[in-house]
């Protein structure tokens, strides 16, 4: 890896965790790798908004990641329906930034075990020994006070998911 791909990457990492704070996870990470190579797209930013907290702060699949997919998506995706090669095509790297996904959270983060899912309910679970309700008012404020967009909480799963993203989009372009 050249020190430009290493500073891109870094620069992702710092950008999404900063961009967390301001609530958005999926947002966050999309724009940390938009805006380090070159591929700002408002439309695509605007429609990472509802992903947050897991999905509509469902607590589904989490939303970090779902920004850092989105990205791929941009540089491996297809442009036209009918392209179901480059379809097919893309779920291998898709798959593989999502195992490393989990397999960083694992080691930045310390956990002990291995993720099961990507679902943001487990990774809080993981973070901040339970999960929350983000659509409750009072759970929402729990999570805020338990450090969720503090640089403990979500915003590291920000920057690792950034990391991913980055990496994966180096490597299929090479």
């Amino acid at each position: 890896m050249s020190s430009n791909e290493e500073e891109i990457i870094q620069n992702a990492r710092k950008k999404a965790h900063e961009y967390d704070k301001f609530s958005g996870c999926s947002q966050s990470v999309l724009l940390s790798i938009q805006e380090g190579f070159g591929m700002k797209n408002s439309a695509t930013f605007k429609s990472a908004t509802v992903f947050g907290g897991g999905v509509a702060r469902s607590g589904e699949t989490c939303g970090a990641l779902i920004g850092a997919l989105m990205a791929l998506g941009l540089v491996i995706g297809r442009e036209q329906m009918e392209e179901t090669e480059v379809y097919r095509k893309s779920m291998g790297p898709a798959r593989e930034l999502q195992k490393k996904f989990k397999e960083e959270l694992k080691n930045q983060l310390g956990l002990k075990e291995d993720l099961k899912t990507t679902l943001c309910k487990e990774i809080q679970e993981k973070i901040y020994g339970r999960s929350f309700d983000m659509n409750d008012e009072k759970d929402y404020k729990a999570f805020l006070d338990a450090g969720g967009h503090s640089d403990l909480g979500c915003p590291r799963v920000c920057a690792i998911a950034a990391q991913v993203a980055a990496e994966k989009i180096f490597e299929v372009r090479r």
